[in-house]
């Protein structure tokens, strides 16, 4: 049953990796090693680090001292105990890289620049009926050279790439869109890595939009403070994704959490399907045709996915009711399953509205049976709308300095079409 009494094991961090090793040749995963560790810690000493990953004093000491010359880690003001030497605690250094994100949604396109920390830096929005592989590329390419006007050119030297979140298969979903066919169609042959790699000289990175927001969290939220979480993202499709002993976990065809399959109460699908998906109920697509369905313009929740104001009246009421109702099935199914601790919702949605769901969701668990599973926390998400572009923005420094680079990144080819087997919303 969901609850608030789980322990949240004080002190405990999940592990950034197995254990270090002394091994000649192995310094780029020693770094990697250490550079996790100081990101889910926050800060550490050299001692600390070295009792962490097993590595000598001698070799943390190598290794901390040139990340420091690198200009990935900044050296803090030393901490004096009762006795020995003073303990110097070292952190990432927000200037010591940054990435770009672009996240391609359904009705929306967002390009961000973030620093090594998750701070965002610039941004660009924009929305539309429905995304063209032409817009996307136009957007992306002058929103490149507008974000790099005035950066200074130290900062501009530490780009490590450009990380593209977006939802595979997107031409599986034209009625949803509300896309004509042919145009939506279009994706379905573009190699969506390899034309942004033709407009921006870095290395281009690509997942799913809703894994990616994933590891937004887990690299810059609240994420870092759980062992093991289910992730669910409310979006214009609804997704989710999945970690496993603090690393995230793609599976076997990068679509591990497609939360927006999973069969959900509801009337049976127009192809005479038993049940709806998730992704049929709990969408903000589905709010969007509630509000058009009574009159009114629905073009707010793509352009202030922020601030939806406070005139939505009883489409918002049903429609939250509907999501905590069909989430709370399909949460309990997924714990019977992978037995996770904790449950992190957030969406493309004013926090208002997350607090509601996160409460209606509570309630609508209470109702179903989960006798025979284990406990775990419902726990709001800590980022918002924002996860997706910054999930994107982190895939470059998931790729060039976390240990998660050899999960997420282990498969997949230098450049591919835009979409894999299997589908996510």
């Amino acid at each position: 049953m969901a609850s608030a009494n789980v322990s949240k094991r004080p002190g405990l961090k999940p592990r950034a990796a197995s254990r270090g090793t002394n091994q000649i040749g192995v310094r780029l995963y020693n770094e990697r090693l250490v550079l996790s560790l100081i990101r889910r810690h926050g800060e550490l000493p050299k001692a600390d680090a070295a009792r962490m990953t097993g590595l000598s004093p001698q070799t943390i000491s190598i290794i901390m001292n040139q990340l420091t010359v690198d200009g990935l880690l900044t050296r803090g003001t030393p901490q004096r105990g009762k006795v020995g030497q003073p303990l110097v605690p070292y952190s990432l250094d927000p200037e010591g890289a940054l990435a770009f994100g672009l996240k391609i949604g359904r009705r929306s396109v967002d390009l961000y620049l973030i620093n090594f920390t998750g701070e965002i830096l610039k941004l660009l929005h924009k929305t539309y009926r429905y995304p063209t592989p032409d817009g996307i590329r136009r957007f992306a390419q002058e929103g490149i050279q507008e974000l790099l006007v005035d950066l200074p050119e130290r900062l501009a030297k530490r780009i490590a790439g450009l990380g593209i979140a977006a939802p595979y298969e997107m031409w599986t979903w034209h009625e949803e869109i509300g896309a004509p066919r042919d145009e939506i169609d279009a994706w379905r042959d573009i190699d969506m890595r390899a034309m942004m790699a033709e407009i921006c000289p870095w290395p281009v990175y690509f997942a799913n939009d809703i894994t990616a927001a994933c590891a937004a969290e887990l690299m810059f939220g609240i994420g870092g403070d759980y062992v093991d979480y289910l992730y669910v993202f409310v979006g214009s499709f609804i997704g989710g994704g999945l970690v496993l002993d603090g690393h995230l976990f793609p599976g076997r065809t990068q679509n591990a959490g497609a939360l927006g399959s999973m069969p959900a109460p509801g009337a049976p699908n127009k192809g005479g399907r038993h049940a709806a998906q998730l992704v049929n109920v709990a969408s903000i697509y589905v709010l969007e045709r509630k509000l058009i369905a009574q009159g009114r313009d629905a073009s707010m929740l793509w352009q202030s996915p922020d601030d939806w104001g406070d005139d939505l009246g009883t489409a918002l009421d049903e429609w939250i009711e509907e999501v905590a109702t069909s989430v709370a099935f399909s949460i309990v199914s997924a714990i019977a399953v992978v037995d996770v601790e904790t449950v992190i919702i957030d969406g493309a949605f004013p926090v208002t509205v997350r607090r509601r769901i996160i409460e209606r969701t509570r309630l609508a668990l209470e109702r179903v049976n989960q006798l025979g599973l284990s406990p775990f926390r419902l726990v709001e998400g800590s980022i918002g709308n924002a996860a997706r572009a910054i999930g994107g923005a982190s895939l470059p420094l998931l790729a060039n300095f976390t240990q998660d680079r050899e999960v997420l990144f282990k498969d997949v080819a230098p450049s591919g079409t835009f979409g894999r087997p299997g589908r996510s919303a």
